[in-house]
């Protein structure tokens, strides 16, 4: 089976969020999956079959990421195998890609709309930074913080951070040169931090989109790697859009 890792949310090589993506010849069993995804150590190795999308962590499944998607459809356009719009059937329901005349591939995803919540005990000594605004979506807590500089700051207790009930933690506040800024922590899915979190952008960008009244966004991920993610707000859509990068491909032989 083919096997390729891709950057996403990047245009430059060994920057963004590496995805490992496996074009499978048949279906294959959870176990088998999770033991590849294992063995690939990214934060999501994604498997297609058909149109059936599914992605896995070192250590879960998970029902929504955007890189790894993102990874997938950048595949199979750049090896010829789709030249418009795919369809993937996935556990989000139906995920709709296309690419665009500039080479970004937009993706139409679910919007997670985020509401008000209590600050969990412990988050903000795991944080070592105050909220100024806590919500929660259907996946995540989002924390709001003063600035961008506390955002790229922080250091946080990764380890005490597993504790929030949540599959992760979206850590964001204003932009100074995009409009919006964030770092993204899922320890309990065996993820310390991400690099470009696309699923992520689906509570962040219908957030800001109220906050500065805006639809149509740019949203920079300020880990180490850095990404950067242009979103759309649809109704109860996003639509999601980056570049990626192939750095690896070759043959899965087990």
């Amino acid at each position: 089976m083919r096997l390729f890792t891709v950057d996403a949310f990047t245009d430059k090589a060994f920057q963004g969020n590496p995805a490992a993506v496996c074009l499978l010849d048949s279906p294959a069993s959870e176990s088998w999956m999770q033991g590849v995804a294992t063995e690939m150590n990214l934060s999501e190795t994604a498997f297609l079959h058909g149109d059936t999308l599914r992605w896995f962590t070192p250590k879960v499944e998970v029902t929504l990421c955007g890189h790894a998607t993102l990874a997938t459809a950048h595949v199979l356009y750049s090896t010829g195998a789709a030249s418009g719009p795919v369809e993937f059937s996935t556990a989000s329901g139906t995920l709709t890609v296309n690419r665009r005349s500039d080479d970004l591939i937009t993706m139409d995803f679910p919007a997670k709309e985020v509401t008000q919540d209590t600050v969990p005990a412990g988050l903000e000594k795991a944080l070592g930074a105050t909220p100024s605004y806590v919500g929660r979506s259907a996946l995540d807590l989002l924390v709001e913080l003063d600035s961008e500089e506390t955002v790229r700051g922080l250091a946080p207790d990764v380890r005490a951070l597993a504790a929030v009930d949540a599959r992760g933690i979206i850590v964001t506040a204003r932009g100074t040169s995009t409009d919006f800024v964030s770092r993204f922590f899922a320890p309990n899915v065996g993820v310390p931090e991400d690099p470009v979190t696309g699923s992520a952008h689906c509570a962040l960008a219908p957030y800001w989109g109220r906050r500065l009244g805006r639809a149509e966004m740019v949203g920079a991920q300020l880990s180490a790697r850095g990404g950067l993610v242009h979103v759309r707000v649809d109704g109860d859509r996003v639509h999601l859009a980056g570049r990626a990068v192939t750095v690896l491909s070759g043959t899965l032989h087990v």
